[in-house]
């Protein structure tokens, strides 16, 4: 797999009928590695690593509804309250990140409100806060660590 513009980390991999699966440590087993899943399994680690969010509050691939359409967030983080505080949309490493993707998470995050959306490929990071008062978002460097 690609190597990313985050940490390395040690995942469990093993090969299945001719497929590469990976361990996701949240859900207890063993996924086909996609390319997204790639950046996904990366950016959950980084999270949990570098950031430190607790495992406790992160869901990954979390079904939601929107316009009828029933549509899954690749990860999402909850506060201590159980509210929404980061969405995060991971992408394939060779798929660039555009107007599209933006507006893809912020069309989840109309139902969802969270405080903070991040859109990723692996090589690329965008960090937003929500401005919800002038609907609208604001760029940062990075998203905060986990605050106990």
């Amino acid at each position: 797999m690609q190597k990313l513009n985050l940490p390395t980390y040690n995942f469990k991999l093993k090969s299945n009928q001719n497929k590469t699966l990976i361990f996701d440590k949240l859900r207890k087993k063993y996924l086909v590695l996609t390319p997204e899943e790639w950046v996904r399994q990366h950016f959950v680690q980084f999270l949990i690593d570098e950031k430190k969010y607790p495992t406790s509050l992160i869901a990954l691939e979390k079904q939601l509804t929107f316009n009828n359409l029933k549509k899954r967030s690749d990860i999402l983080i909850f506060d201590k309250k159980g509210n929404h505080e980061i969405i995060v949309e991971c992408k394939a490493p060779a798929i660039k990140i555009t107007q599209d993707t933006f507006d893809q998470i912020a069309r989840y995050n109309l139902k969802l409100k969270a405080k903070f959306l991040v859109v990723t490929n692996g090589l690329e990071h965008f960090y937003c806060k929500m401005d919800f008062k002038n609907k609208t978002y604001i760029f940062l460097k990075e998203i905060p660590n986990y605050k106990s």
